[in-house]
């Protein structure tokens, strides 16, 4: 049987990756990682949800180190980019760029993997993100999987099940297989609902939309 881990925000790729995943790869784990973000209570709020809501394991691996090196609005205390800051994307991404986020959190998963026989990571990259953030894209993905060859004696592989697909494609799908939305935090901010305003705020909001979805509009923000 095989044995998995995703890492889990509690944002909607993610989700949708687990839903999509998780009896193909044997989900029993979901890793959450606190590195100080202002949006890190709900995150975890809402992984915990989706985790039970799924049946798996849940742990919280806290980073603080990770903040104390990462000065851009995710953590820091500035204004997260909204409105006309997001017409220019390399911009917004530097100002949300966390270092090495998704390196070290795979690498993270991997210690997990190794040590406890996990077979595959799930990782939420998708289309979409990875024209902005490289750690986003299949070429990342390719050379993560091959260091992990000689870093670790399990050699997992790390599967992205939306690596091909955009916003619209990853709600579509997240619609098609009834997979609980509800739960979705995809916010950077800190507050009891989503902002509506920064940059992931606004690619959910688009796709829900674009797949004439209302109900979770309503629910969500």
């Amino acid at each position: 049987m095989p044995k998995g881990i995703v890492l889990l925000s509690g944002g909607l790729d993610s989700l949708v990756s687990l839903g999509l995943a998780k009896d193909e790869y044997g989900i029993s784990l979901a890793l959450t990682f606190d590195y100080g973000q202002k949006s890190v209570k709900q995150e975890i709020e809402a992984s915990r949800a989706i985790c039970t809501c799924y049946g798996i394991k849940h742990e919280i691996i806290k980073l603080d180190w990770l903040k104390n090196i990462t000065h851009t609005a995710l953590v820091a205390d500035t204004g997260i980019p909204q409105g006309k800051e997001l017409q220019n994307m390399k911009e917004s991404a530097k100002n949300v760029w966390v270092p090495n986020r998704n390196g070290l959190f795979l690498n993270i998963a991997a210690c997990f993997a190794d040590g406890e026989g996990y077979d595959y990571i799930i990782i939420g990259a998708n289309k979409e993100e990875g024209r902005t953030f490289p750690d986003n894209s299949p070429e990342f993905i390719k050379r993560i999987n091959a260091g992990f060859e000689y870093s670790t004696q399990k050699q997992p592989r790390i599967i992205a099940p939306l690596i091909n697909s955009d916003k619209n494609d990853i709600v579509k799908l997240a619609l098609a297989n009834n997979i609980p939305l509800q739960y979705v935090r995809s916010c950077y901010a800190g507050g009891e609902k989503h902002c509506g305003k920064c940059e992931s705020c606004v690619r959910l909001k688009n796709a829900l939309l674009y797949n004439h979805d209302t109900r979770y509009i309503k629910e969500l923000f």
